[in-house]
């Protein structure tokens, strides 16, 4: 093809340069674009290669040298305007087979763009400096944290096995919970961070899942029935006993919800069940959930309870206390599982947490593994620890026939640890008479702040005075008198 014919396929108002030169390495033709940033106007045509390519291209008796691939591949080279100045330049220079040979040249500026590259890798460096520094003192300050908070534990166990009096004794168990708070904190802010950094490794290791499962329970029964709680777990037969995984971490997020689940929870019950719902080769997915019957979080505010440093709104965070990371590092740490983890609640009927984790499995636990995917069954059963017949449906409902049961289950066990003097289980019983009085007529309310107030004094005389006055109140309502 001769190179007078590829004047009709060029465009003149192409935004690369272009422009064709012959053997000799005299240009022939240039576009608008390429005298324009070469800054020679209609003086372009006439020149040489070697003006516009200093660095590659070099003149010599036949026409010209040069070290430039002449196959069409892209290559980074340095071009040259009139007055020597130079910018970068992203071209490809195609060679014709048909006589007379000459050569298409196709050149794109690439100044602009590698300077916003330099920013861009600036701004990338100084994120990650900025990251590195805030690691850093995280790491320090959290480590500065923990030393004397781990002192000031270490200390109150001591002084627990010693002291007699039961007044110490209380301020010195307030202390000790304190300091375990604190370092659930201190822990929480090392995870996000690491987390956030994208430094966060899974331990990978053998365990055997009912005893982590047992771990768990263990954990959380005491709490859970102390608050007259109902607790209750259960593991589909199709789970492996052993598994490869990090155990650590899917223990915090189990004590994460179920902790959650104790503290939103008054009244009904907490459920834990676990089933097997897939297996690819010597993998296999579990899925969780956790059911409570508690106040529930209303469909509007649910999607920020995975957000960090988020509650569903501030009056959560002054009542029942937290740093809202947990939900938000408890989602990181089953998406790096495989997994994802969602919520299902309503408002005054419970919350339903659900994740799914793959863990590995080892070879002796290979053999005739089934999986259950019914997994639907498993959220009919969740719906109905949630539902009218087993859930708090109607508890928080004043007057009503579970209201009036559930009150007079709390005050029974209420005036038993008032006459045990466990001041620190009756507050427990009147945060939840608090909630189940929620809706009830002003003086109700009245008469419950007063006993809350006695049990809170550890008022001994005024507390019973309190509690009978209340308990006269609820019969006089019971019998129509309000």
């Amino acid at each position: 093809m001769e190179w007078k014919r590829l004047y009709r396929y060029l465009d003149e108002d192409a935004l690369e340069m272009v422009f064709i030169f012959d053997e000799s390495g005299k240009i022939t033709y240039a576009n608008r674009t390429a005298k324009q940033l070469l800054e020679y106007g209609d003086e372009l045509p006439g020149k040489y290669i070697y003006h516009i390519f200093h660095n590659v291209f070099a003149q010599t008796d036949q026409g010209f040298s040069t070290e430039f691939q002449i196959d069409g591949s892209v290559q980074d080279i340095m071009a040259y305007r009139k007055n020597l100045t130079c910018f970068p330049a992203s071209a490809k220079i195609i060679k014709t087979e048909d006589s007379p040979i000459c050569y298409l040249c196709m050149a794109n500026d690439v100044s602009k763009q590698n300077f916003l590259e330099k920013q861009v890798n600036q701004v990338e460096h100084e994120a990650e400096d900025a990251m590195k520094v805030k690691n850093e003192f995280v790491a320090n300050v959290t480590h500065e944290l923990r030393t004397p908070v781990n002192g000031i534990l270490g200390n109150t166990k001591e002084l627990l096995e010693r002291e007699q009096s039961e007044d110490k004794l209380k301020i010195l168990r307030l202390i000790e919970r304190g300091c375990r708070d604190m370092n659930s904190i201190i822990n929480n802010i090392l995870d996000f961070s690491k987390l956030e950094a994208g430094k966060f490794t899974l331990e990978l290791r053998k365990f055997e899942f009912r005893t982590m499962i047992d771990y768990v329970k263990a954990n959380h029964s005491n709490k859970i029935t102390e608050k007259g709680l109902e607790f209750f777990v259960t593991i589909s037969p199709e789970v492996p006993q052993f598994m490869i995984g990090d155990e650590l971490r899917i223990v915090q997020v189990l004590n994460n919800l179920l902790s959650n689940a104790t503290k939103f929870t008054a009244v009904g019950k907490i459920v834990l069940e676990i089933v097997k719902t897939a297996q690819v080769g010597n993998r296999a997915e579990l899925f969780f959930l956790v059911i409570d019957t508690g106040i529930g979080i209303d469909k509007s505010q649910q999607d920020k309870l995975f957000k960090s440093f988020s509650q569903v709104d501030a009056s959560i965070s002054r009542k029942y206390g937290g740093t809202g990371l947990g939900l938000n590092i408890s989602k990181q740490l089953v998406e790096l599982m495989g997994g994802s983890i969602t919520v299902q609640s309503e408002l005054n009927k419970g919350t339903m947490f659900s994740f799914s984790i793959w863990l590995e499995l080892p070879e002796d636990e290979l053999h005739e593994q089934t999986a259950n995917n019914d997994i639907f069954s498993v959220f009919e059963r969740a719906k109905s620890i949630q539902n009218n017949d087993e859930g708090a449906d109607g508890v928080h409902q004043f007057g009503s026939e579970k209201n009036i049961e559930e009150r007079e289950k709390i005050m029974a066990k209420l005036i038993l640890a008032v006459e045990m003097g466990n001041w620190e289980k009756a507050e427990m019983f009147m945060d939840t008479m608090k909630q189940l009085t929620e809706e009830a007529p002003r003086e109700v309310k009245t008469a419950t702040l007063k006993l809350r107030m006695a049990v809170q004094k550890e008022n001994y005389d005024k507390t019973v005075a309190a509690y009978e006055a209340l308990e006269a109140l609820f019969h006089t309502i019971t019998e129509g008198g309000i």
